[in-house]
């Protein structure tokens, strides 16, 4: 291993070499294979695992050991995701990377609705049309547990340090992520991120131009332009649409409560109850739109204009249901024979009264940003 990926070796995927160690130390975690039984089981009782760990154990063992680079791990992976999204989607489509080259790295800035398919999406669609996948990255807020940290590193997840304290210890994670993003980049690797920290649970996709000043951390450190170093990282927006979002009961119970007392606690493992629930509830219709990439002078004059790029290439990369518009008040939009029209009746009259105008509002904000985005283009 060079000197160069050396400073990255705390935040980093793991590397081919390291892949047999990592499925071994998954394979003997207690924790990971209870989590499995009551995740497939629904029952965390003590004879049920008593009885299912060993050979559950085995099982791992005798497929899983086999594993000797990220690649097979990724092809592994890949079946599960594509029988998942036979069974939680009416079909994924994807659109904008006709125009893309496979053979060019890109830094995928994308609008972040659930945790784990997000980034799986992405990658899928990519998959799907001859592209290497992309490195995605993760908050070390959702990396709790050691198996779910090993996991994600052979998955090619790299961590962002959220939880770095005092000005001085952030700094320097902000440049270490930033070094890495470039250093992929440079060695032809795509890469995943958010275009903010968080989901937009209210389903108002912004850019945080914070992002964008910490892509640049590398650019400075080079005494470069801040246009001309985020021209060369090749940013293109990525925006998802879901027809129906698996966790939006949910994050209208959160933003209800923060509208009217203030405040949320999150419950311990509610992150990972998050990723569950994306994985395996109902999608409806899905659609991954690759943007332009961002090269245009005036939007790259600051992290404020590329934001706005961003966002803009994202309002107008929205998939439309009839629940964007329902959820808007213009059912006259919507053919009365889709099916999901009555689905989407029926998810909400299935909701508190109160909380239905905040899952509506969550519904509606993309079509109303798209429309905005139209208006002023």
């Amino acid at each position: 291993m060079t000197e160069v990926t050396d400073n990255f070796d705390d935040i980093r995927p793991y590397n081919d070499s390291e892949v047999p160690a990592a499925v071994q130390r998954i394979i003997a975690d207690p924790e990971f294979i209870r989590a499995v039984i009551r995740f497939r089981f629904g029952s965390s009782s003590s004879w049920l695992s008593a009885i299912a760990a060993p050979l559950l154990t085995w099982y791992l063992r005798r497929h899983w050991s086999g594993f000797q680079t990220v690649e097979s791990v990724q092809r592994y992976v890949s079946r599960y995701l594509d029988n998942t999204l036979k069974r939680t989607t009416q079909g994924v489509t994807c659109s904008g990377l006709a125009a893309l080259n496979p053979n060019q790295a890109y830094l995928f800035v994308s609008n972040h609705r659930d945790i784990a398919m997000d980034p799986a999406l992405v990658n899928w669609c990519l998959h799907q049309h001859g592209f290497t996948t992309a490195r995605i990255a993760i908050g070390d807020n959702l990396l709790k547990k050691t198996c779910v940290t090993e996991l994600m590193k052979l998955n090619k997840s790299f961590i962002v340090k959220r939880s770095a304290k005092g000005p001085r210890e952030m700094l320097k994670a902000l440049g270490q992520l930033s070094g890495y993003i470039r250093h992929s980049l440079q060695t032809n690797n795509h890469i995943w991120i958010a275009q903010k920290e968080g989901r937009a649970k209210d389903g108002n996709d912004l850019t945080d131009p914070a992002i964008l000043k910490m892509f640049y951390i590398a650019g400075k450190q080079q005494q470069l332009a801040f246009p001309d170093y985020m021209a060369s990282l090749q940013i293109v927006p990525v925006c998802l649409s879901y027809e129906f979002d698996p966790c939006d009961l949910a994050k209208a119970q959160e933003l209800y409560q923060r509208q009217t007392e203030g405040n949320y606690q999150k419950a311990e493992f509610e992150d990972i109850q998050s990723i569950v629930q994306g994985i395996v509830g109902e999608k409806g219709r899905v659609h991954v739109h690759f943007g332009a990439v961002i090269k245009n002078a005036e939007d790259l004059a600051s992290p404020e204009t590329m934001a706005a790029a961003i966002d803009r290439e994202i309002y107008q990369g929205y998939q439309l249901y009839p629940a964007n518009y329902l959820a808007a008040d213009q059912a006259d939009a919507v053919d009365a024979n889709d099916s999901t029209v009555e689905q989407f009746k029926r998810r909400l009259a299935a909701v508190p009264e109160q909380i239905r105008p905040v899952l509506c509002q969550m519904y509606a904000n993309p079509l109303l940003n798209a429309a905005r985005s139209k208006e002023q283009h």
